[in-house]
Formats: C-alpha cells, sequence, structure tokens
C-alpha cells in the first residue's frame, strides 16, 4: 500500500468521519428551523384572520376564509404558541444543561460548521462552544418571553383576560427573578450597569406591563405604551394591543389608521396564503397524480414501463472506490470544512452581523470557492481517464428533461411532505437546520434575498447534483446496482449537510433525484428539480418573513 492511501485512508478519512460525526451529535441540541417557520406561518393566519372585505361578497365571504384560515383560526393560533413555548422551554432546559456540563467537563475537539450553502463556515473550537451556548441561552430566554407576550394577546381576544394577566405576570416574575437589577414596573434598571439581560428584561417585561394594564379591570394605561408596543410586538399583534391601546385614549384617528393598516395588512396575508398553500398542493396533487400512473404502470408493463427505464443499467466506470472516498474527503470534506474556511479567517474582511447583505455576499462567495475546490479536485482526480465513456457527466438539451425534472418536483413534494411529518414526531423540534433558511425568512431586504436566491437555487444545484449525482450515483454502480446506488448516494446526500433532523427528509428528497437522474441520464433533470425545490422554499419564506 502506497504512502497516499496510507493517509487517505487511515489519517484523513478518520478525521473526517469522525468530524463529521461529532457536528451531526452536535446539532442534535439546535433547535428545529421547522418550530419558527410554523409560527411565521401562525402570525400571517392571525393576520389574515382580521380581513374584512365588505358587503359585497355577500355569504361566500365565511366559505373562503374558513377555507383558507380554518374554523377556529385564534384557538388554532393559541395552540400552536403554546405547543412553541413548550418545546422552547424544553430546549432551554436542555441548553442550561449543557451549558453546565461544558463548564465542568471543557471541550476541546473542534466541531466543523456546515456545509454551505448555510451560513458562516467557521471551526468551531472546544472553547467556543461555551460561548455559543450561552448565546443559544439567551436567544432561547428571548424567545420564551416573547412567545409569552404574545401568547396573552391571544388569551385576552379569546376573553380569557384573568387567564392572559396570569401569562404576563408569570413573565414579569421570571424576568425579574433572573434579572434583579431590573425593575419591569418601573421600566429602568435600578443600577447603572445596564447589560444585555436586564435590557431584555426592562424591553419585554415593559411592554408585559402595558399589555396588563391594558387589559386590566379598570385599565391603566402607562405614559410610554405605544412606544413600547410599536417596539415589541409585530405584525397583527402590535395592532391587536395599538386597538386596545386607542379605543382606551379614545383617538379615534389613531385608532382607523391602525384599523386600516391592519385590514390592508390583512388582505396581503390572505394572498399570501392563497400562494403558500394553492401552488404547493397543486404540484403536490399533480405529484400524487403521477406517482400512482407511474406505479400502476411498473405494474402493468413491467420492465417496459417509464419508471423502469434505464433502471437496471449501470455506468462503465473506469476508477475505484479509492477515487471515490478521495473526492469526497480531500475536494468536499476538507475543502468545505478546513481549507476555505481556514483561508477566509486569514482575510481581514468585516462581516457585520447586522447587515444581511454582507451575508449574503459572504455566503455565496464562501459556497463559490467550496464549490471551485471541490470540483477541481474532481477534474485533477479523474482527469487521467479522459475521454470519459459517453454516458457521463451528460448535458442535453435536446431532451426530455424539462419534463423529468418538473415530474420529479411535484413527485418529490407529496413524499418528502409525508417523510417530514413524520421526522417532526421524531425530534420534537430539535436536531438543528440550515442557517440559511432562518436568514433567507427574517431577511426582506431584496438585494440579500437574490443573492440567497443565486446561491441556494443557482449554484447549489449545479454543485451537488453534479458532485452527488454526476459523480458519486454513477461510479457507486460499479459495486452496488442502480437502486442501491440511488440510495447510497441519497444517505450521504443528506449527511453532508450535518443535520440530524434534516437527513429522513434530505434523504427522500436525494432518492427523487438519483431516480430521476438514472431514468434520464441527463444531469440537467435533477438540476432543474433541485433548482425548483430551492426556489420554492426561498418563495415561501420570503411571502412569510414579510408578514411576521
Amino acid at each position: 500500500m502506497t504512502i497516499k492511501r496510507l493517509i487517505l485512508f487511515f489519517v484523513l478519512t478518520p478525521i473526517a468521519v469522525l468530524l463529521a460525526i461529532s457536528s451531526l451529535f452536535g446539532s442534535w441540541q439546535e433547535p428545529q428551523f421547522q418550530s419558527r417557520l410554523e409560527l411565521y406561518q401562525t402570525n400571517i393566519a392571525l393576520q389574515a384572520q382580521a380581513w374584512q372585505p365588505g358587503e359585497s361578497k355577500g355569504d361566500t365571504f365565511p366559505a373562503i376564509r374558513e377555507a383558507i384560515l380554518g374554523e377556529q383560526p385564534l384557538e388554532n393560533a393559541t395552540k400552536q404558541y403554546q405547543e412553541a413555548r413548550q418545546s422552547v422551554q424544553t430546549n432551554l432546559d436542555k441548553a442550561q444543561k449543557q451549558l453546565a456540563q461544558l463548564r465542568s467537563q471543557p471541550q476541546t475537539i473542534p466541531t466543523p460548521s456546515k456545509p454551505l450553502p448555510e451560513g458562516n463556515p467557521t471551526t468551531n473550537s472546544g472553547g467556543d462552544r461555551e460561548q455559543k451556548s450561552q448565546q443559544s441561552l439567551k436567544q432561547l430566554e428571548k424567545l420564551l418571553a416573547e412567545l409569552d407576550l404574545r401568547l396573552g394577546i391571544l388569551q385576552a381576544q379569546q376573553g380569557k383576560t384573568d387567564t392572559a394577566l396570569k401569562t404576563w405576570s408569570e413573565l414579569q416574575k421570571r424576568l425579574e427573578k433572573d434579572n434583579p437589577a431590573t425593575d419591569s414596573k418601573l421600566l429602568t434598571p435600578k443600577s447603572s450597569l445596564s447589560n444585555q439581560p436586564s435590557a431584555l428584561s426592562t424591553e419585554i417585561g415593559g411592554t408585559a406591563t402595558v399589555l396588563s394594564g391594558l387589559w386590566s379591570n379598570p385599565p391603566r394605561i402607562l405614559p410610554n405604551a405605544q412606544q413600547l408596543i410599536q417596539k415589541n410586538l409585530e405584525g397583527w399583534f402590535r395592532s391587536t394591543a395599538l386597538i386596545q391601546l386607542y379605543q382606551l385614549q379614545q383617538r379615534q384617528e389613531a385608532l382607523s389608521a391602525v384599523q386600516a393598516a391592519q385590514q390592508e395588512a390583512a388582505a396581503q396575508a390572505v394572498l399570501k396564503l392563497a400562494l403558500i398553500g394553492t401552488i404547493p398542493t397543486l404540484a403536490a396533487l399533480v405529484g400524487t397524480i403521477v406517482l400512482i400512473f407511474l406505479i400502476a404502470q411498473r405494474l402493468l408493463k413491467g420492465k417496459a414501463a417509464l419508471l423502469a427505464q434505464n433502471g437496471d443499467i449501470p455506468w462503465s466506470t473506469p476508477w475505484d472506490g479509492e477515487m471515490i472516498v478521495q473526492v469526497f474527503v480531500l475536494g468536499f470534506f476538507f475543502m468545505g470544512q478546513v481549507f476555505v474556511p481556514l483561508i477566509l479567517s486569514l482575510i481581514p474582511i468585516p462581516r457585520p452581523v447586522g447587515n444581511v447583505r454582507i451575508q449574503a455576499v459572504f455566503v455565496l462567495i464562501s459556497y463559490l470557492l467550496v464549490a471551485s475546490g471541490a470540483l477541481s479536485v474532481l477534474y485533477f482526480s479523474i482527469k487521467r481517464f479522459f475521454p470519459l465513456p459517453e454516458s457521463w457527466f451528460r448535458f442535453r438539451l435536446q431532451d426530455k428533461w424539462f419534463l423529468w425534472g418538473l415530474g420529479g418536483y411535484c413527485a418529490a413534494l407529496p413524499i418528502v411532505v409525508v417523510v417530514s411529518l413524520i421526522n417532526q414526531q421524531l425530534w420534537q423540534g430539535q436536531g438543528g437546520s440550515n442557517p440559511l433558511l432562518q436568514l433567507a425568512l427574517e431577511s426582506q431586504d431584496a438585494v440579500a434575498l437574490g443573492i440567497f436566491f443565486s446561491t441556494a437555487a443557482i449554484a447549489a444545484p449545479f454543485f451537488e447534483e453534479l458532485l452527488f449525482r454526476g459523480f458519486l450515483l454513477p461510479s457507486l454502480t460499479r459495486y452496488l446496482p442502480v437502486w442501491g446506488s440511488i440510495i447510497v448516494s441519497a444517505v450521504l446526500f443528506a449527511i453532508a449537510h450535518l443535520s440530524l433532523s434534516e437527513i429522513l427528509p434530505l434523504t427522500a428528497l436525494g432518492i427523487v433525484l438519483g431516480f430521476v437522474y438514472t431514468r434520464s441520464r441527463n444531469l440537467l433533470a435533477p438540476m432543474l428539480l433541485h433548482s425548483l425545490w430551492n426556489s420554492g422554499t426561498l418563495l415561501s419564506l420570503f411571502l412569510l418573513g414579510g408578514s411576521n
């Protein structure tokens, strides 16, 4: 065995595997993005339920409203917020235990960041874990407090005033207990040595005091009530609290203005819900029909069916398994997790957290560097086998690739949705998620969103499909049947995203991508499917994020 093989198999590969496993288990304690997404969906539904299109709609309005929002939107939203609160509380308890463990037994083994396109490619050393856990703890505490503020408003709007007052009172007590330097009743820190927790307690605790006063009997109106409501509440919750305030103050002009703004936001929310719900639903319906047709055709026609097309034909692979390991360990893992992050860390480029455009540009540049490095390793690894057999890395514009890509997207929707529902029950809001999704959700900057789109809907499909479907899947057919190669490449594709909660859904998506490629034998088909999938996700996030 050569020195190259010894280093590759006994040094680099074990390191890559151990770090990947460490990163996967590290995502176990991280909250899923899906939990935050469900709250955004709930918020836009709350805005939409205030929609009053006027008397001209007649008896059709209740039917339309119920079709879009359900029978009891406020009750459903309350249930969703209670479940979200319970999930956050559970994660908060675990985060506190994890922080205590880190302080008693500091970790020294570094873990890599998630592969792009997912965010800032940085390496987390053992010393950084405690700081990261502290930040996560503060974020969870802040989120829990914000949930209590909103939950109380939902309870008050359903006539459960005593329950709402209790929710806000318990929030105030918890903040005062955690941050004794803050007196939420005075809405000012007792000490001049203010810090982030006391600032949080001042803002959130003060808002809880304002809301308690508005819904008390008799009501109490604090001088800075409007300022705190506008600063610490958003969307339907802000307009609802302002309406309550202006009604008590008998400010008819301000009341009319906020009600008009609420109706405008509600009409936009209804349109967005229709877009978010209708397009994927229709695509999933078409996909279900396609799946039923293909399965029925397979049962009736056997190997002559479209489903079986090219299903048993392997690629002619001129290289062995060593080449596969070399490309993925050196090109994909070390290039994405070590070399590029190290180079970027040495470049003195400021990356302010609050500037989403700079973050978006940095994500795109980082991803392009990783992709270029990995594809360079791929090229120089297989260069000596040129010219490759005709079936390798095939791009054919004059083909049915568009139908395969579009049909695969429709078929993937019902499959991945079902798998995701099962997956949510397994992980209960934990397991980590792609950080890029959170950035896209919270960013309403058109330039930043355009850059995110370039990364996720153009660069990612090209690079990932070229690597996983163009190289990995065909290479595996040297050792496995085509169906086995599809499954193994899909699992590795899912693991490469380094989030435990995403393994099952991404495996399901990867299987569909592999199926589309093996049947079409054209890389344009899975690239289109992948691009449509990421584009649909970003579009939904943009619509939801603008309504929070």
